[in-house]
């Protein structure tokens, strides 16, 4: 009997609660218990969306969207290709990037540098005579580019000042090789694909319009020709002019930076 009674007073007063209005003074209500259909992401998605809005207000007003870059540098080779190779400086650069904001760019451009190399003995490939005698060889190489340029808001000022960055580059490298003494030898040409690793500096000549641009690269490429044995040497005391051709490469290129 006093379940049947507590049954009917629980639900009495259920009843009158649900009926009491909500402007009813002496009974306050939270904006949660009557916000049907709110959503708990509202405040986050617009703080978002206004960081967002300012970042790119920031860059449309203080970024650079292009920058056009021509320079000289220096191309050398590791390895028993670097014994082989001498360098013939510069290295001309030439390339263009697209900033995608204030950190990331991506761009595409073309190097070309000049080496030779002299053999005056017998080799496996050229075993009379005084050997291949004197080689011109031209390197031609296109190439795609991404870099990302390092937050330094919270370095050094000369850090700051530098604008340093890491790059990444996917390269096509064409060799050619003229022979100069070999007068019956046609040019052969050849090439590879590879990548450079590094990164550089840009030291703003007048900001946001031109720069100077130093960067320094390791590159690792994968000629046809790395395991060429011409050059191996035909007499077992002759010391090897080169066993094969495998080697990396080291580049620097100072560029001068025009942007928009």
């Amino acid at each position: 009997m006093s379940f049947i009674k507590s049954l009917i007073i629980f639900i009495i007063t259920t009843n009158i609660y649900a009926q009491v209005p909500v402007d009813t003074p002496g009974i306050e209500f939270g904006d949660d218990d009557l916000n049907i259909g709110g959503d708990i992401f509202s405040d986050f998605s617009e703080d978002l969306e206004a960081s967002q809005i300012y970042e790119d207000e920031r860059y449309y007003r203080f970024g650079r969207f292009f920058t056009f870059n021509i320079g000289i540098g220096h191309t050398t080779f590791g390895g028993n290709r670097g014994k082989l190779y001498d360098t013939q400086p510069p290295t001309y650069h030439m390339s263009l990037y697209y900033f995608f904001d204030f950190r990331t760019s991506f761009g595409m451009g073309i190097e070309f540098s000049r080496h030779f190399y002299y053999i005056g003995e017998p080799t496996l490939g050229f075993p009379n005579g005084n050997g291949v005698g004197f080689v011109d060889v031209n390197l031609l190489r296109p190439f795609f580019s991404y870099r990302y340029h390092i937050d330094t808001s919270d370095l050094g000022t000369a850090l700051t000042y530098s604008n340093p960055y890491f790059a990444i580059r996917f390269e096509y490298w064409s060799l050619t090789e003229k022979f100069r003494d070999q007068r019956g030898l046609d040019d052969e040409s050849g090439g590879g694909l590879g990548i450079g690793l590094g990164g550089g500096f840009e030291f703003p000549i007048k900001l946001r319009e031109s720069y100077i641009n130093v960067e320094f690269l390791w590159h690792t490429v994968n000629f046809e020709d790395k395991y060429d044995t011409r050059y191996q040497a035909v007499n077992p005391n002759q010391e090897d002019v080169s066993t094969d051709l495998t080697g990396d490469v080291y580049s620097v290129v100072v560029a001068y930076v025009f942007n928009w």
